[in-house]
């Protein structure tokens, strides 16, 4: 892949993003859950943007979740772990931002862990 092709893909994922993020804001009720991948990790944080905190995260870099892979697995793995912590500090309901990747594959698997896990959207 040229360097104009990664940066047009890079482009279209941020216009993607800022328009999705315009009518999505994370309150103390129900706070915001976004995504984050790279070709290596995976990264999950559920923010309170009323507050600009962050409330719980997960990503493949902890270390209980050392072993995870960037993949579909893994991905499931996280949105486990994300709903667990959640749970611990009773957040029953996010509003889920997928930070502009399309929803399926491992964002897919994040929210559906999540959702495993009791977590509502």
């Amino acid at each position: 892949m040229s360097t104009k092709e990664q940066s047009d893909k890079l482009r279209r994922r941020d216009q993607r993003r800022s328009h999705v993020r315009k009518n999505l804001e994370g309150t103390t009720e129900r706070p915001r859950m976004t995504v984050y991948r790279s070709n290596r990790y995976l990264y999950v944080q559920v923010v309170d943007d009323s507050k600009g905190r962050t409330l719980a995260a997960a990503s493949s870099l902890d270390e209980t979740l050392k072993g995870v892979k960037c993949n579909v697995g893994g991905g499931a793995r996280i949105g486990e772990e994300i709903g667990k912590r959640l749970k611990e500090k009773n957040i029953a309901k996010v509003i889920f931002d997928r930070n502009g990747y399309k929803y399926h594959g491992i964002v897919k698997a994040i929210a559906d862990g999540a959702r495993k896990s009791g977590i509502e959207f």
